[in-house]
């Protein structure tokens, strides 16, 4: 395997190649851009320098193409890059950013960026490897979409629904007449009988008060001494789950953990399901809580949020009250 500067007699090749990573990447109709345009840009950077091929017995396996910026001129920007599967994991992609890299410093930039999908995860593996963070994320949208939630002038309601594991409804209910007044004014609380061994608590105040139900969640654990599950979906956009044990939350889950703000590593970490957890307070099947439980950076890549929820809520023989 060899690299060289690309030429303008590498035009072949490099459309194949090109033509080839937009075909892999399944790039959306409304990304791609045809080969003729994208030559005309990836063709300044060949004049400029800022243009590598990889070789094998002389045929052409990859390339790496970028750019200093006028307007940054400290940033060489790495437009495009691409390996050929056949050659993948010998070290091809980190020795063509290498030498684009180094071209680089002889432009005197200090810094190094580029754009990778976020499917693409053997890329970001290999970006990460060689010191790459993230600083920026794009991201698009159906234009109806963007029009149609643009126009609300309210966000969309949540919804929520509490599962005390016990067949006592009476107890619950009990414990619901001495504690729901000083959690805040509700227009309605319903119990629902018990079924698979819970009894479900809907309260209008835990509908559109995340606190609320999280406080109800841990009175009724600790007063009950049993397990207490609180579903709710969120926005009609995300899922979230907390359980509770004598008292005191011990696992807490949300399917896109940034959906309401950026969150360091381990604080998006801390909100992925624990199946082992579930499993013990649930008697659930923890592979089919790994399985549902998905979590992602945004809400398009996961099923619908009312599908999910209700098979989150079934992997723990629960139903989740939200059609109301």
């Amino acid at each position: 395997m060899s690299i060289r500067p690309a030429t303008e007699q590498d035009h072949d090749a490099l459309r194949d190649l090109w033509l080839a990573m937009q075909d892999e990447l399944e790039t959306p109709p409304f990304l791609r851009e045809d080969w003729e345009h994208a030559w005309a840009d990836l063709n300044r950077h060949v004049r400029d320098g800022l243009a590598f091929v990889s070789e094998d017995d002389g045929r052409s396996t990859g390339f790496v193409f970028a750019t200093v910026p006028p307007e940054l001129p400290s940033l060489l920007h790495v437009t495009d890059l691409y390996v050929a599967p056949a050659v993948r994991r010998a070290g091809v992609g980190r020795s063509l950013i290498h030498e684009v890299a180094a071209a680089g410093r002889d432009r005197g930039v200090s810094h190094v960026g580029l754009d990778v999908r976020i499917d693409n995860a053997a890329a970001t593996t290999l970006y990460r490897r060689l010191g790459f963070v993230d600083h920026e994320r794009f991201m698009t949208a159906e234009l109806d979409t963007v029009l149609t939630r643009s126009e609300r002038t309210e966000r969309p309601p949540s919804y929520a629904s509490t599962h005390v594991q016990t067949d006592d409804e009476a107890a619950v209910r009990h414990a619901l007449e001495q504690f729901m007044p000083r959690m805040g004014r509700s227009a309605s609380t319903e119990v629902v009988a018990p079924r698979n061994g819970w009894v479900t608590v809907v309260d209008e105040l835990c509908d559109r008060d995340r606190s609320a139900q999280r406080r109800l969640g841990a009175e009724l654990s600790d007063r009950m001494g049993v397990p207490v599950v609180a579903l709710a979906l969120e926005e009609d956009a995300v899922v979230r789950f907390l359980l509770f044990e004598r008292g005191r939350m011990v696992d807490e889950y949300l399917s896109v953990p940034t959906y309401y703000g950026e969150l360091s590593k381990a604080d998006e970490l801390s909100l992925a399901a624990n199946p082992t957890l579930v499993a013990r307070l649930t008697g659930a099947d923890p592979a089919r809580v790994r399985t549902v439980a998905r979590v992602a950076s945004s809400p398009a890549e996961l099923p619908p949020a009312r599908e999910l929820l209700a098979e989150i809520a079934a992997a723990m023989s629960l139903e989740a009250t939200i059609d109301r």
